[in-house]
């Protein structure tokens, strides 16, 4: 049995999103609103076969998706800005119902659409303009290298940002000339179908991107065996399980996963502005984002004043379940991730962490929701300070020096993002530099550098290998091809000239190519 959407809910009706999924299946997902524990809706549950199928109707769409002018592809992702602009309440509500977060966290991914769709319309018509490079022999060898799409690519995005997982990525992918099929979180399909209603509206070909709702375990694999390029956003140990099957497939993959977030404050770093990071990195979507931060390192001249105000600023957040920005900190996802955040601090303190403040399920604000968490003290050994605990949770640990501070924050598995917090950012950017992260912010949590769009994004080591945004986020959706044209003879040795006369030519002519900077 379902239940209405929570009070204040003004978007979409669900049923009518749920009517688009391309499935015949009697087969449904239940679809629960984190704000009350409640069945909001059912899903109709995509099968194999249904993959199959969306996969040959969008290998077709892409024939004449691919065959539109740069400028046409261009004018219709603008359209979808328009759109998604003027659909911004809507998309906060949708967003706030699945996942469960504060309004302020969903009105990041809604600029975050905004942004990267503007910035990849911009640029594709310079990504995809032949290259001109240096031939063999000047003025004699021509070579150009061209980008194509792949064909199809998958997604299989995660809930903690249905709306920027589902969609920001998969923008270039469109404008490459690639269909799209994506595989929703079971938790969020609905974010995902109202997108997909905007980006037809706008003009990308119905079958050019489609959304198929299921259980991962089921479709993961026939998405993999089915596209041309599949892109993974989660933890590291199914991503590992994507990568294994795409490698077997031969299937290009682009992973972004797990991450343990380090902050690391200098002696010099301004206190006010530093707690202010590291509240904003810690508890953002409560604390349910990749790159939040995890662990903060803190000199230890400047430690004590940190906690102390850090745990004032962190009593002071608002916790609520409902569609204003009256709220802070919004609920978690699922009993399942609430018993594995409460097993992560309940461990620490077991070891014997100290609890500054929070570490408590607050069920009389929502049934999911807890405390935004300070510990201290807390042993190296424990899930909360080896493992992705990916809640509104934080270990704040003394440090004697930078040296110490990057011996501690680069001690682990994981290398996705990271800040540094200094009054000197010349030495802050210094520190930075020697952080494993694929990404790090200087004096900000993580905004400046996931606003960037123009530079790439994503992981070292265990957490993960390709990049979003910048130019790498636009050309692993094409593959090249090079050209190369030969005026005059071709590069061979000439009938009835000897070999050795040749080979003493080709090796005097990279001698002097190589003196004068031809090669």
């Amino acid at each position: 049995m379902t239940a209405s959407p929570p009070t204040g809910y003004d978007g979409p009706a669900l049923t009518h999103l749920a009517a688009d999924v391309p499935t015949d299946s009697d087969e449904t997902l239940s679809v629960t609103a984190p704000f009350t524990g409640e069945t909001i809706n059912e899903v109709p549950a995509c099968t194999s076969a249904d993959v199959d199928t969306a996969a040959e109707r969008a290998r077709k769409a892409q024939e004449s998706w691919s065959s539109q002018s740069v400028e046409e592809r261009t004018a219709t992702i603008e359209r979808f800005v328009s759109l998604v602009e003027d659909a911004r309440g809507d998309l906060l509500d949708l967003v706030q119902l699945e996942s469960g977060k504060a309004r302020y966290d969903a009105l990041e991914e809604v600029l975050d659409v905004v942004s990267t769709a503007t910035h990849y319309a911009d640029r594709t018509a310079a990504y995809l303009s032949a290259e001109r490079k240096t031939g063999v022999v000047p003025l004699l060898s021509q070579v150009r290298t061209h980008r194509d799409p792949y064909g199809v690519v998958g997604f299989i995005t995660p809930w903690n940002y249905p709306l920027t997982l589902a969609v920001s990525d998969a923008l270039p992918a469109l404008l490459a000339g690639n269909a799209v099929l994506v595989k929703p979180a079971e938790q969020t399909p609905h974010t995902a179908l109202f997108i997909t209603r905007l980006l037809h509206e706008a003009g990308v070909p119905e079958d050019c991107f489609q959304v198929l709702p299921g259980e991962g375990e089921r479709l993961g694999e026939p998405l993999i065996e089915a596209v041309d390029a599949i892109s993974f956003t989660g933890s590291t140990a199914v991503g590992r399980e994507v990568a294994a099957h795409a490698g077997r497939e031969l299937v290009p993959a682009s992973l972004e996963l797990g991450g343990n977030g380090p902050m690391i404050v200098r002696a010099d770093a301004p206190l006010g502005r530093t707690v202010t990071g590291a509240v904003r990195g810690g508890f953002a979507s409560a604390g349910q984002l990749c790159i939040a931060t995890e662990r903060i390192y803190v000199h230890e001249s400047r430690y004590d004043a940190f906690c102390d105000r850090l745990v004032e600023r962190v009593r002071d957040l608002d916790l609520g379940v409902n569609f204003d920005y009256s709220t802070d900190v919004g609920s978690l996802i699922s009993e399942t991730h609430l018993s594995k955040v409460q097993s992560h601090v309940d461990d620490a303190v077991d070891a014997g962490a100290t609890l500054l403040t929070g570490g408590r399920h607050r069920p009389d604000v929502g049934p999911l929701v807890y405390e935004p968490t300070v510990l201290t003290d807390v042993p190296d050994d424990t899930s909360v300070a080896c493992e992705e605990t990916f809640g509104p949770v934080v270990t704040v640990t003394p440090v004697e020096d930078d040296e110490d501070a990057l011996a501690r924050a680069n001690d682990g598995p994981y290398g996705l993002h990271g800040s540094v917090w200094s009054g000197n950012d010349e030495r802050g950017s210094d520190v930075a530099r020697q952080l494993g992260c694929g990404t790090v912010c200087v004096n900000d949590a993580y905004i400046s550098v996931w606003a960037a769009t123009d530079a790439p994004m994503g992981g070292r080591n265990d957490s993960g290998i390709g990049r979003r945004h910048g130019d790498e986020g636009f050309e692993k959706y094409t593959e090249t091809q090079s050209v190369a044209v030969q005026r005059g003879h071709p590069i061979a040795p000439p009938a009835g000239v000897p070999n050795r006369v040749v080979a003493g030519v080709l090796t005097a002519y990279l001698r002097v190519a190589r003196a004068v900077g031809l090669r």
